[in-house]
């Protein structure tokens, strides 16, 4: 029987929290602290936090710290304003 082995990378999701204000977009990981991008556009903040998501996991593992696991959600609440 013979054994194979994938070489593919393991892809793991976090959630991203994105954030729009007048004159620029930013992005951060809440089970990654300290994991955060910002730009000008929405496009290029999702760019900047998928490669800093990457940054960050590397500089963990250089560092032998154990990479967090995914554990934060999220929800949307409808509130009553009037």
């Amino acid at each position: 029987m013979e054994t194979t082995f994938s070489l593919a990378p393991k892809v793991i999701q976090y959630l991203v929290v994105f954030e729009k204000e007048a004159n620029s977009c930013g992005a951060y990981v809440p089970d990654l602290p300290g994991c955060v991008a910002i730009g000008e556009t929405m496009e290029e903040v999702r760019g900047l936090i998928t490669e800093a998501i990457q940054f960050h996991i590397e500089g963990l593992r250089e560092d032998g710290v154990a990479v967090p696991r995914p554990a934060s959600t999220a929800a949307f609440i409808d509130v009553a304003t009037a």
